[in-house]
């Protein structure tokens, strides 16, 4: 496992290599072999110790005769100590208590509600099984005499499965769902450092190349030095140091108009007769992250020049739209004397490049961003990322595989003999291994039933509660899911189970 656990570090960090700020990282500690090698034997004890405590209460009798039954097992011995080290585990990793109380409830619920899915499952596989051919018979009434094991299997595999398709359905929400939501013709270049002198001439240029301009803005640079008489270099190490809004230096802009992607929250916007006195008006980012509220008093250094003003109103500003918006709006007649730049946005037809290429060459002074291609750089972005967690999350898929071969393995000696007796009463081979397919095949069928249906209902509430898009139901992943859980777990059970299906029957009976 920590062998797996360091090839699995290294391939992740190829993959997401580019999306790092640094180039060189530290190498590797000690520190997760050793909290690994604690996480296996906890959890050896917890699941191994109860069966060998229970041993000693196996009478001698039921060694030597396979008729007599196996005493009833002690429920609070055989699950008292798993649970305790699963709570003792996950204490260790989330020491806060009401953390700890609110991810334990949750993982609880989420067992609960998909053991009770999978016993349902399984229930109704056992009641089709009337209706189809024998093969199949066999494999779904081997689902329905081994309930409580085809129900670990089931929750095992789902929650692997689930997962996986979580992030693939979330990933192409975001790939996908929030550019369909976007009007058509958005700006798609953004201009900016346009110097004064030069700023009818410019906008007159985009014009006359055919392109849709939008508002121009001018865009001076400043910081915020003090909240009501306080230094923000107290609201920072109120922060133990954090890199706020009060410590960056931001872009200042002055506007006559509410923008129409602006929307008052609090306060009011100035009219013709604010116009010259100290007001500011606070998206509603700025204003949340620095606790404001209107009336507060700001105080900004603006090229060496001190500025006090009082805020006036905070802002929603709806930032999809691809106009110039800033954090900060004074009123004109505040920052006409600092010095500064304008900026703004255009759209351009695809195929422009030869028109943008002049417009660089005549201006030189002005940086052009493309919003297509920062797009582009986003989407890798997001599918590297999800990819990395894609790949993290591989390793409960193995474990299911782990639970699988652990199950069969401890059936064997009970599948063996079905096996024989079914050869025996005139079944053939083929037979027998088209049951034992079928039978994985079911219960990986139903593992991606259910994994399909918990995703689609996680992405739901992810996409409109949390990201705020528009979900839109796909058929694939419910595809992905059955198909991809038959073949997963058909395979897995065929490798675990060849041995006893090639088994001679006679072999068997004599035993």
């Amino acid at each position: 496992g920590a062998a797996l656990g360091f090839l699995a570090q290294e391939w992740l960090l190829r993959t997401i290599r580019g999306l790092l700020a640094v180039t060189d990282l530290p190498a590797a500690s000690l520190s997760p072999l050793a909290i690994g090698f604690v996480t296996a034997i906890a959890l050896l004890a917890g699941f191994a110790l109860p069966a060998l405590l229970q041993l000693a209460r196996v009478p001698a009798l039921r060694v030597l005769r396979r008729d007599v039954g196996p005493p009833p097992p002690l429920v609070l011995l055989a699950f008292g100590p798993a649970i305790a080290v699963v709570l003792l585990l996950i204490y260790w990793v989330v020491p806060e208590t009401k953390l700890f109380l609110y991810f334990t409830a949750a993982l609880s619920a989420f067992v609960l509600v998909l053991t009770l899915a999978g016993v349902l499952l399984v229930y109704l596989a056992g009641r089709l099984r009337g209706r189809v051919g024998v093969a199949w018979r066999f494999g779904v009434a081997n689902l329905s005499r081994r309930r409580a094991e085809s129900v670990v299997q089931l929750v095992a595999f789902g929650t692997g499965i689930m997962v996986l398709l979580l992030l693939g359905i979330l990933r192409d929400d975001l790939n996908g769902d929030w550019q369909r939501t976007l009007p058509p013709n958005l700006p798609n270049y953004f201009f900016i450092n346009i110097p004064p002198a030069v700023r009818a001439d410019f906008v007159r240029a985009l014009q006359a190349q055919g392109a849709r301009t939008t508002r121009v803005l001018p865009m001076i640079r400043g910081r915020l030095t003090a909240i009501n008489g306080h230094a923000v270099e107290s609201l920072r190490a109120a922060r133990n140091g954090e890199d706020t809004f009060a410590t960056r230096e931001q872009n200042l802009t002055w506007a006559s108009e509410l923008a129409a992607d602006n929307r008052i929250i609090a306060g009011r916007w100035w009219t013709a007769a604010d116009f010259g006195k100290p007001l500011v008006s606070l998206a509603s980012e700025f204003q949340e992250a620095l606790g404001l509220r209107v009336g507060d008093r700001l105080s900004f250094d603006i090229a060496g020049e001190a500025l006090e003003v009082t805020v006036a109103s905070i802002r929603k500003v709806k930032w999809d739209t691809f106009q110039p918006n800033f954090f900060i709006v004074f009123p004109p007649g505040v920052l006409e004397g600092a010095a500064g730049t304008y900026m703004t946005s255009a759209y351009f037809t695809p195929g422009s490049a030869r028109s943008l290429a002049q417009l660089a060459r005549r201006f030189p002074s002005v940086s052009i961003f493309d919003i297509d291609e920062l797009l582009t750089q986003v989407r890798g972005v997001l599918d590297k990322a999800a990819l990395a967690v894609q790949s993290v999350f591989v390793f409960t898929l193995f474990a299911g595989l782990t639970v699988l071969l652990a199950a069969v393995q401890s059936s064997r000696d009970e599948r063996r003999y079905e096996s024989a007796m079914l050869r025996t009463l005139g079944a053939s081979r083929g037979t027998v291994v088209q049951g034992v397919l079928a039978e994985f095949a079911t219960l990986g069928s139903l593992s991606g039933l259910l994994a399909a249906l918990g995703a689609s209902v996680g992405a739901y509430f992810l996409t409109t509660q949390w990201l705020d898009l528009r979900y839109a139901f796909e058929l694939m992943p419910w595809v992905e899911g059955v198909a991809g859980g038959a073949l997963l777990v058909a395979a897995g059970g065929w490798l675990a189970t060849r041995s006893v299906v090639n088994q001679p029957p006679l072999t068997t009976l004599r035993a």
